[in-house]
């Protein structure tokens, strides 16, 4: 009929679409994937933050070297140490500009954008976290790297005169730069860089003045860097008092005949000796580069009440908040080696295992495998070079391991970045606060 329409049949009711990929709950075995999706889009910063580290890096192992020698040898000394503290606050500074140049890849950080939660600047989290990052830094020994690589610049760049020394039997000082300062001026300007840090400290807790936190880093890498001199020195005499004294024979005798006397003795401390490296290695440095990865993302991985808030051990640290200021003052001193040793990894294995016990094993597995799996492709590509070209790996070992340490260093940096990621995203999901 004319001026009427026929109304279609109703269509039957259509599924609901799947749900998009992103919509998914990570879990451990996405670790990997997760690892090189973040890769795969953030890689451009990633290569250019680590190439503009080491650039700096190199120029401040060359500036050290060459101010390290001539007239005023002390004053020289003093601005080798400062500059070496450079060096080292350079490493933190990138790898924290790293680890935040890939926020925008992780999904907790969008969740949190998406909550209209204030995304923290650079600035900000490198006042945050390099703190703590100096800390960890020294107490694991980190920076020994570091030291030799100088000293093995210096070495090569004047290895003429170790051999004119050897000759002639005079004192050279190539390989000295860090040692050679008089004990009295070390130990001076550690004092005075001990007085400023505690100075920003302060500034820092209070909140007062917006880089306290880089300044408290600094001045703390400078206390340690200044005073390495004078404790060489003064290690070096009691050493040569001890050996002198008839309790450290006797202390020797004893170890010698717990050798001979106690089966199983020597073989035990020689394996605990073999493994502990690989522990530290393998489980504890994982977990020391990831609690600077929470620290960058939010986590105050720092609070020493986060590892037992939740368990039996917070009943004790609530009785020790109220038992006397000087008992408490007392205990947190003498245990602050410990806090700065233990305390971050342990606030990190904390908050990975919230994301699953898989997760932790999953990650370390990663890492080890990231950096093993390095060493071995770095061997593999020496031998096939060969060295039949004289001074070859003289002239092409430093591109070489640039390349190698951009290989390792972002994948970690990923890696971290993911394993945080797939933590908080757990911890979101089971409603939980993002602490560690």
């Amino acid at each position: 009929m004319s001026g009427t329409s026929v109304l279609p049949p109703s269509a039957p009711p259509s599924e609901p679409p799947p749900p998009a990929p992103a919509a998914r709950s990570l879990s451990a075995r996405s670790l990997p994937g997760h690892t090189f999706r973040i890769l795969g889009s953030c890689a451009l910063s990633l290569v250019l933050w680590f190439s503009a580290g080491q650039a700096v890096r190199a120029a401040l192992m060359w500036t050290a070297t060459e101010v390290a020698h001539g007239d005023h040898r002390q004053v020289r000394l003093v601005a080798v140490v400062l500059v070496f503290t450079l060096i080292v606050l350079n490493e933190l500074v990138i790898i924290v500009g790293m680890l935040h140049s890939v926020r925008g890849a992780l999904r907790e950080i969008r969740a949190r954008r998406a909550g209209g939660e204030a995304d923290e600047s650079l600035f900000g989290a490198l006042n945050r976290a390099t703190l703590v990052f100096a800390t960890i830094y020294l107490a694991w020994r980190f920076h020994v790297e570091d030291a030799r690589e100088l000293v093995a610049l210096d070495t090569m760049k004047r290895i003429d005169e170790s051999f004119a020394g050897a000759f002639t039997g005079a004192e050279w000082e190539a390989g000295t730069l860090l040692t050679g300062m008089e004990v009295w001026i070390s130990a001076a300007i550690a004092v005075v860089a001990y007085l400023l840090k505690l100075l920003f400290a302060w500034w820092h807790t209070n909140g007062r003045g917006k880089a306290s936190g880089m300044l408290t880093a600094f001045f703390e890498l400078g206390f340690a860097f200044y005073g390495l001199n004078a404790i060489f020195t003064l290690t070096q005499a009691w050493s040569q008092w001890l050996d002198e004294r008839v309790v450290t024979a006797t202390v020797e005798d004893w170890l010698e005949q717990a050798d001979r006397t106690i089966p199983g003795w020597k073989e035990f401390w020689e394996g605990v000796a073999d493994v502990w490296p690989l522990i530290v290695d393998a489980l504890i440095t994982p977990l020391t580069w990831l609690t600077i990865a929470a620290l960058v993302y939010g986590a105050f991985a720092q609070d020493t009440r986060a590892v037992v808030r939740g368990t039996r051990l917070d009943t004790v640290a609530d009785r020790m908040d109220r038992t006397h200021a000087l008992t408490r003052t007392t205990v947190t001193t003498s245990a602050s080696g410990f806090q700065e040793r233990w305390v971050p990894p342990a606030n990190a294995f904390r908050l990975v295992t919230r994301g699953g016990a898989a997760l932790f094993g999953t990650f370390c597995l990663c890492y080890v495998a990231i950096h093993v799996g390095a060493e071995y492709a770095e061997r593999g590509v020496r031998t096939l070079i060969g060295s039949d070209f004289p001074h070859f790996w003289l002239l092409f070992g430093a591109p070489m391991n640039f390349a190698w340490d951009l290989a390792v260093t972002v994948p970690t940096v990923c890696l971290l970045a993911a394993t945080f990621d797939i933590a908080a995203t757990r911890m979101r999901e089971a409603g939980q606060a993002l602490t560690a």
